[in-house]
C-alpha cells in the first residue's frame, strides 16, 4: 500500500464517520443562533429600500449606507446619517457643534450643547453611543488646524427594514448642527 492510497483511506474513513455522525445527532439550535440566523438585509438592498422611500444615498461604506442631503439642485452632501446592515439594523446619527462658532468655550460646554440638541433624538428612543472631537486639517498644511468639531453619535436598533426607514426620517429631519443663532 503506497502512502496516498493510506491517506485516501484514512480520508474516506473520516467521511463515513461524520456523515454517519451528523445523521445521528443534527445539530442543536439554541434561540440567540436561530435569531442570528434571521435573513439580513445587504446594504444593495437597504440602497433600494431606501431610495424607494424618497431618500438620497450619498454613498455605500463597509455594511453602513449613508444619506446624503440636498444642498443646492446640483449639490449633495453627507447628511450624518447612516443605517448599519445587520441583525438589528441600526439607524445612526452625527450631531456636533463647530470650536469656530464658540470660541471661548471650552469642551465640556461644546458638548452639552449637543447633548441639547440630541434631546429630541432621545425621546424617539436614540441612544448616545459614542462622543468625539475631530480636528479639521488644513489641506494644504496638515499640521495646522482649521476648525474642531465635538461630535456625539446617537443610534436606534430597528428590527425591520419599516422600523429603520422610521427611524431614518427621524434622524433626517433632526437639526445636527448647533446654530449660533440659537446660543
Amino acid at each position: 500500500m503506497t502512502v496516498c492510497s493510506l491517506f485516501a483511506s484514512i480520508f474516506r474513513l473520516i467521511r463515513v464517520v461524520l456523515q454517519r455522525s451528523t445523521l445521528q445527532c443534527p445539530p442543536q439550535r439554541s434561540p440567540t443562533r436561530a435569531k442570528s440566523e434571521m435573513p439580513t438585509l445587504t446594504p444593495q438592498e437597504m440602497k433600494k429600500a431606501l431610495v424607494q422611500a424618497g431618500f438620497l444615498i450619498f454613498r455605500t461604506q463597509g455594511d453602513d449606507v449613508i444619506l446624503a442631503e440636498r444642498v443646492r439642485e446640483n449639490l449633495i452632501m453627507d447628511s450624518g446619517v447612516r443605517l448599519r446592515a445587520g441583525s438589528p439594523l441600526v439607524v445612526r446619527v452625527v450631531l456636533r457643534a463647530q470650536r469656530g462658532d464658540f470660541p471661548s468655550e471650552d469642551e465640556g460646554r461644546l458638548f452639552e450643547r449637543v447633548g441639547r440638541l440630541a434631546e429630541p433624538a432621545e425621546a424617539h428612543g436614540f441612544a448616545e453611543v459614542e462622543r468625539h472631537v475631530a480636528p479639521v486639517a488644513d489641506p494644504g498644511d496638515p499640521l495646522r488646524t482649521l476648525d474642531t468639531f465635538y461630535e456625539i453619535t446617537l443610534a436606534k436598533e430597528a428590527e425591520g427594514i419599516e422600523s429603520a426607514l422610521e427611524g431614518v426620517r427621524i434622524a433626517m429631519g433632526l437639526e445636527k448642527l448647533v446654530s449660533v443663532k440659537g446660543a
